[in-house]
């Protein structure tokens, strides 16, 4: 889609109820991190499109998905963290 300013991009993305991904191609990496930086979306693309890596978090906001999938945020959803703690009798530790 053609636009006149960076601002303009970022607002047109934002308005969408749907933000899995959004890439850009440019030479400017100053462009690309403005527009990095200003999206609500899960996962920003510059330069290349498509490059999931299973160390990186992957996943949606808005109305894109629920919570992430792969790296480390992924792993979340499946466990269950539990504290135990015990005081040994005639001990001065807890």
């Amino acid at each position: 889609m053609k636009f006149k300013t960076i601002d303009e991009v970022i607002q047109r993305s934002n308005s969408s109820k749907y933000a899995l991904a959004s890439g850009v191609m440019t030479n400017s990496i100053d462009n690309a991190l403005t527009f990095a930086n200003g999206l609500r979306q899960g996962t920003v693309w510059i330069n290349c499109y498509n490059a999931i890596s299973p160390n990186l978090p992957y996943g949606g906001f808005k109305e894109s998905g629920i919570g992430r999938e792969l790296g480390y945020e992924g792993l979340l959803n499946y466990i269950e963290t539990k504290t135990i703690t015990i005081k040994r009798p005639n001990s001065s530790h807890p």
